[in-house]
């Protein structure tokens, strides 16, 4: 009975120890050990070693810190805040963003190490910099030469919708210019690498909403009613026009009866029978008359 206790004792102190002296680390993910609050380092005081997918040994006083490599997302509205912005023309935009980056092993340290609270420094930083970027955007000045001048007359949304519209139309440009001052200002400093700030949603004030609907609107329904006003005028043009051909063409026969009925009667004159053809065509006229009324001194 003894032995078997002693046997059981053995057994549980080695799984203890395994349990104190390994760690895993899983695909996508990096390790780091720290020992006594002091990081394990190699070739200089801020380069980590680090451990790789895994298991690896330690020793029982050491704690291994896990990261993951993978590309992370981080959401800017968490910040009190954070999800509006002001434009250049004052208004208060309401914002849907989030930050991509992917930790750099060759500046764990930083991340790990550097910040007290490296996301929350992160989201501080980049709804400052979103901030001033919105703050701050112009865009790029419209060609002339690539213009619609047919749509002179419509509702233009990008100028007399103001910073909101700019910064909907152009935000590609405003993700560049954040991605640009990134690559080049922030650099790695900070342990991370920022692929890029996604803008989800821009939304304007729930004023500048229902005004922008009510003016699309209205546009809408003025350019429904003057296509339908177009419409209407050039059908009644077509008729017009088509009554116009009609007419002429029954006057040109009724002139061509005319020149025939002129002919003939031209050809009765000739041979001396007009006057019987008159008598005849009189008398045929009187006949199916039920009525005839003489003029005072006309011969029947």
């Amino acid at each position: 009975m003894f032995e078997i206790g002693v046997t059981a004792g053995l057994a549980l102190y080695c799984i203890f120890v395994f349990y104190r002296c390994s760690f895993r680390v899983e695909e996508g993910h990096l390790a780091v050990l720290v020992a006594f609050g002091k990081a394990e380092t190699q070739g200089g005081r801020r380069k980590l070693r680090t451990y790789g997918p895994g298991i690896h040994w330690k020793k029982p006083w050491e704690r291994a810190v896990v990261v993951s490599t993978k590309e992370q997302t981080l959401d800017l509205n968490r910040e009190e805040g954070g999800g509006t912005a002001m434009a250049d023309d004052g208004t208060i935009l309401r914002l849907e963003s989030f930050v991509r980056y992917v930790p750099v092993q060759r500046e764990l340290y930083e991340l790990l190490f550097g910040l007290e609270r490296p996301l929350e420094h992160i989201t501080g930083l980049f709804t400052c910099l979103l901030r001033n970027e919105i703050a701050n955007f112009r865009g790029r000045e419209p060609r002339a030469d690539t213009a619609d001048k047919s749509l002179a007359t419509r509702f233009d949304f990008a100028s007399q919708a103001g910073s909101y519209a700019l910064i909907r139309r152009e935000r590609r440009l405003l993700n560049e210019r954040i991605e640009s001052f990134c690559r080049h200002k922030i650099d790695d400093r900070y342990g991370v690498r920022f692929n890029a700030v996604d803008l989800a949603d821009i939304l304007p004030p729930d004023e500048l909403a229902d005004a922008l609907n009510a003016v699309i609107q209205a546009h809408s329904e003025s350019d429904a009613r003057l296509h339908r006003v177009e419409a209407e005028c050039q059908q009644r043009i077509l008729a017009a026009e088509r009554g116009v051909s009609i007419a002429a063409a029954r006057s040109r026969a009724i002139e061509t009866e005319i020149r025939e009925l002129a002919s003939f009667l031209d050809d009765l004159d000739a041979k001396g029978v007009l006057s019987a053809y008159v008598a005849r065509r009189r008398a045929e006229v009187t006949s199916e008359s039920r009525t005839l009324f003489l003029k005072e001194g006309a011969k029947a």
